[in-house]
């Protein structure tokens, strides 16, 4: 039961509600206590002859107004319980949510996807479910229960109740047992559901390298082994679950046994009346309800505390980077200096970044340029606060960047990442997504700017043409300049370019960075690219190896070097005169 306990924080959120709810559970289950009674004085009466028409009828009206009452009652109980529950599922779902946002990439790459999706779905129903029929079990089953004994005790024979209830001991014995099997194969079955749905999510996003490479067959057998590992481990459940049931219901035939079979000696003895030995009977059957509930308690319990325990391991999941105190809310402006002696990513050993010293004036252009693996997107995820854990000291204006509050740093800060993710909305609405207050006016600027706008004049509902989910209806140029004016649309302090003109042909990648010069002409931008063309340009570019600078100067003083970057430039130069057919 230490699930209640973990949620007592809710109740006291909604105890005027739980508290309603349960005065009415408990009035419904006093009058449930009427019927059973009534008919055994009905039946004493009709054993001795001596029923009247009067007696008959005021009895028969109570239990009609009992019954009224009842279904009032337990209308109203189910809102405020249940109704209550649903609050819960709320705000954990909204506190997970706020936590996702607040995670660094990290996070994301130690979780997967499915499961995050199975804490969302899967564990907040199930804890919904211990919020609204967990309460109300726990509940009904000790008010229902314990009324109904206290009522065989008192009003008929104490005795009897005491022979009949023997077998109880044993069903809370056997539920215990259940319960803790219950709650360690539930936990198998939670994470067999994580992984097909975390499956079903990869191999939905990855469906074209799918089909590209022809594994629709390996990927479908994949899928089904997951899916039947599910079923599986949820008909393990199931065998736990069927066992309550049957169990309860062998206890309460062994209750049934011993109330008749003492029952009716204690009416041969003159103690009990017919009409007694009825009323306990119909008694005891009201409380195969509760020892039903108490079975199902365990069940629902135990389920619960398994999802909140993966929601709460979840949500104690520290935010590694986050708002010092008294943190600036400002944005950032002015010169970039970036010095650092070393960094590492989380939990590797190896040291991804040394030595990288570099200073940005505002308003110039820095080119980035090295092979994969280089420490190039290893820089712009420092400058963002995607990562922190290194030595040295990134200053923007007249402040290091984790002075300030990450949201203000951001919101100076235009990304267009490799991976051009696209929402699966309208054209206009992934552009001005950062700016939801953007006029058209300012959408078809951004989008000019990115030399898109024609493009999308010729979709067919133009900017109101829904893109599917991630951009999946556009090619690779496109979903890059549409998040090139995504970016443009916050009129960005800093616009960072990583690697995102590798799709559009070089006459389009010189038509957007002669925009992006004309228009941006105080602001600072940084360009990494592996294609040269794009940053021979910037006032700085930066040529990165194994971690760090080998390189540094504008185009010229590079060239002049004849080093590494002027290598690069000849054999790409070379490989644009092959793809021309060695016309120029």
């Amino acid at each position: 039961m230490k699930v209640f306990l973990d949620l007592g924080w809710f109740f006291k959120e909604r105890k005027k509600q739980y508290l309603i709810g349960i005065l009415m559970l408990m009035f419904v289950a006093f009058l449930q206590l009427l019927p059973p009674k009534i008919i055994g004085l009905i039946v004493d009466e009709i054993s001795e002859g001596t029923l009247g028409k009067a007696f008959l009828v005021k009895w028969l009206g109570i239990l009609a107004l009992a019954a009224i009452g009842m279904y009032i009652l337990r209308y109203y109980w189910r809102i405020m319980i249940f109704g209550s529950s649903i609050f819960l599922a709320r705000q954990l779902r909204e506190k997970l949510f706020h936590h996702f946002t607040k995670m660094s990439p990290s996070f994301y790459q130690k979780k997967r996807v499915g499961d995050l999706m199975a804490h969302a779905t899967n564990d907040l129903s199930a804890v919904q479910q211990t919020a609204g029929a967990g309460v109300l079990t726990l509940v009904d089953s000790i008010t229902t229960g314990g009324f109904v004994i206290a009522a065989m005790a008192i009003t008929i024979n104490w005795k009897l109740t005491l022979i009949a209830l023997i077998p109880l001991p044993l069903m809370a014995i056997l539920t215990s047992y259940y319960g803790k099997l219950l709650h360690q194969r539930f936990r198998y079955a939670q994470e067999a559901f994580s992984d097909l749905n975390d499956k079903a999510q990869e191999s939905i996003s990855g469906v074209k390298v799918i089909k590209t490479f022809g594994q629709e067959k390996e990927d479908t057998e994949d899928f089904v082994q997951l899916s039947q590992e599910v079923v599986d481990k949820n008909i393990h459940v199931a065998k736990v679950d069927s066992l309550f049931d049957p169990t309860i219901s062998l206890i309460v035939g062994m209750c049934f046994f011993l109330s008749i079979v003492f029952g009716t000696r204690f009416i041969l003895a003159g103690d009990m009346s017919i009409g007694d030995l009825f009323a306990f009977t119909s008694y005891l059957g009201l409380l195969v309800w509760p020892m039903l509930a108490f079975g199902w308690l365990f069940n629902i319990v135990e389920r619960g505390r398994a999802s909140y325990d993966r929601i709460n391991n979840l949500l104690e999941e520290k935010v590694e980077i986050d708002d010092k105190e008294g943190a600036l809310d400002q944005k950032p402006e002015g010169d970039l200096q970036f010095h650092i002696e070393e960094f590492k990513f989380p939990g590797d050993d190896r040291v991804a970044m040394h030595n990288v010293h570099f200073t940005l004036k505002r308003g110039e252009t820095l080119g980035i340029v090295g092979k994969t693996g280089a420490g190039k997107t290893a820089i712009l995820k420092l400058l963002m606060r995607e990562f922190e854990g290194h030595t040295g000291q990134i200053i923007y204006g007249d402040h290091a960047i984790d002075d300030y509050k990450k949201r203000r740093l951001r919101e100076a800060i235009g990304y267009v990442p490799q991976d051009h993710f696209l929402f699966s909305t309208t054209v206009a609405g992934n552009i001005a997504f950062a700016n939801a207050d953007a006029t058209t006016e300012q959408v078809h600027e951004a989008a000019k700017l990115a030399y898109i706008h024609e493009d999308i004049l010729q979709f067919t509902e133009g900017y109101d043409t829904i893109v599917g989910e991630r951009g999946v209806s556009l090619s690779g140029g496109q979903k890059q300049r549409i998040s090139i004016a995504r970016a443009l649309m916050m009129e960005p302090e800093l616009l960072i370019l990583d690697d995102s003109l590798s799709a559009v042909d070089a006459r389009t990648e010189e038509a957007i960075l002669e925009a992006l010069k004309a228009k941006r002409t105080d602001e600072t931008t940084i360009i990494t690219s592996h294609r040269l063309s794009a940053i021979q340009h910037a006032h700085q570019i930066i040529v990165m190896s194994e971690g760090t600078i080998i390189e540094k100067g504008s185009h010229e003083q590079l060239m002049e070097v004849k080093g590494v970057y002027f290598e690069m430039y000849q054999l790409q130069q070379l490989e644009t005169l092959v793809e021309k057919g060695g016309e120029e």
